[in-house]
């Protein structure tokens, strides 16, 4: 009976290290600085954030309601865009995209991940991205 008990004190010790492993993988994080209506032009905001990946990270294909532009802070990310070359960015470069481009951000490989901030130019009451299959 002891060595059934230990048994299962076994397995839900690893059962539980698994689950902590699997909940600790990192995630880009997107951070929102500001919103403002923009002057002049009735139906558009301007949005200002960040969006910081961790090594191994990515943020899938979407679409943004307006045009972006972007400046890389630190690290390296490859942006990559629906029927253009991937793109390496490293700290000091910027990118743009315009309303409707699909793309995608990711950390690059064998790097420590990076952080870009975007202002996006968009239509008021739109999600900032959505998803592109």
């Amino acid at each position: 009976m002891k060595s059934i008990a230990m048994l299962f004190a076994l397995a839900a010790t690893v059962l539980s290290a698994a689950a902590d492993e699997s909940s600790a993988t990192p995630q880009p994080v997107r951070t929102i600085f500001e919103r403002h209506d923009q002057t002049g032009v009735p139906g558009k905001e301007i949005v200002i954030g960040s969006a910081m990946l961790p090594a191994g990270t990515v943020i899938g294909f979407h679409t943004h309601p307006g045009d972006e532009v972007g400046y890389v802070l630190k690290g390296v990310l490859i942006i990559h865009v629906r029927g253009k070359p991937d793109r390496t960015l490293k700290a000091g470069d910027s990118f743009f995209n315009e309303r409707g481009t699909v793309h995608s951000l990711s950390a690059a490989p064998g790097e420590e991940g990076g952080t870009a901030v975007s202002t996006w130019i968009v239509d008021k009451g739109q999600p900032l991205a959505t998803p592109a299959p």
